[in-house]
């Protein structure tokens, strides 16, 4: 392959990869908008990715999304925006100038996904609770925050992590114990699930949510269920809600465009697509 490529291509690299549905986003956005491009999976072991990443240009590539377990080794390896380096991971590579440069879309891709799917949540939101204390949750605090959330409880089943993760981001985000989580959602309006709880194959994430105020936000990080038991629970009290393909999909757009010189948009035709190939899969 390496040269032999005239298109455009980007590629998702991780180990494992074959499971991720970047492909039949990004190629539904070249066909729609015409570009001469192709979208692959690299699967590439941790060994194996500081020599892969060196060889993106050699191999045809003009950038590339990273996926576990790649994301932190990712900021060593290319020259990261401030994004990055405060989530601590990146997942966007792109050449620029024969510079390779890294950023994090989880951020933008989460709260695109948010403002869409509950518009005006912000206007209400006195504080927000986080469930889980990975890269992912990284992510979600950095654009809390960023948006001017005042108060962001994090839990997380080792609450060693979650002190780890609060110290990083200052006074605003408060670290409490896993147990805690029920007794403090009549203070949220808004809660984020970004564990594996609930994740085809995992512990479902069970939780009372008769806490929660009327007019709350449940956001979920996993899309495999498309409907988990968090979002079932979360609908059935008529809150509203955002499922973790909306996520998948608005953290897409920027790479996409950042790849192929075009602004894809995140169309009800787009997740018609993405959901057919889960079902499917």
């Amino acid at each position: 392959m390496e040269g032999s490529t005239k298109l455009k291509a980007a590629c998702l690299v991780g180990w494992p990869a074959g499971h991720s549905r970047s492909p039949v986003i990004h190629k539904h956005w070249l066909k729609t908008l015409g570009v001469a491009g192709d979208y692959r999976i690299e699967a590439v072991p941790p060994e194996g990715f500081a020599a892969f990443i060196g060889s993106l240009q050699a191999r045809g590539y003009v950038g590339a999304n990273v996926t576990i377990p790649h994301k932190e080794r990712a900021l060593d390896l290319a020259h990261a925006d401030a994004r990055a380096r405060a989530v601590g991971a990146a997942n966007t590579l792109w050449l620029e100038g024969g510079v390779l440069r890294a950023t994090n879309t989880d951020v933008e891709g989460f709260m695109g996904n948010l403002d869409a799917s509950a518009p005006g949540w912000d206007r209400a939101c006195g504080a927000a609770l986080v469930l889980g204390a990975g890269g992912a949750a990284r992510a979600v605090l950095f654009g809390l925050l960023e948006r001017g959330v005042e108060l962001i409880y994090l839990a997380n089943r080792t609450r060693d992590r979650a002190d780890a993760v609060a110290a990083q981001f200052g006074a605003r985000v408060r670290p409490v114990d896993w147990r805690e989580i029920e007794s403090l959602l009549p203070r949220c309006h808004l809660l984020v699930n970004t564990t594996s709880l609930g994740m085809a194959g995992e512990p479902p994430l069970r939780l009372d949510l008769k806490g929660l105020p009327d007019n709350a936000v449940v956001a979920e990080l996993v899309y495999v269920p498309l409907q988990t038991e968090l979002l079932r629970a979360a609908r059935a009290r008529e809150l509203r809600t955002a499922d973790g393909l909306g996520m998948l999909m608005y953290q897409a757009v920027r790479g996409f465009t950042l790849w192929f010189g075009k602004q894809p948009e995140v169309t009800a035709k787009l997740r018609a697509v993405v959901e057919a190939d889960l079902t499917t899969s």
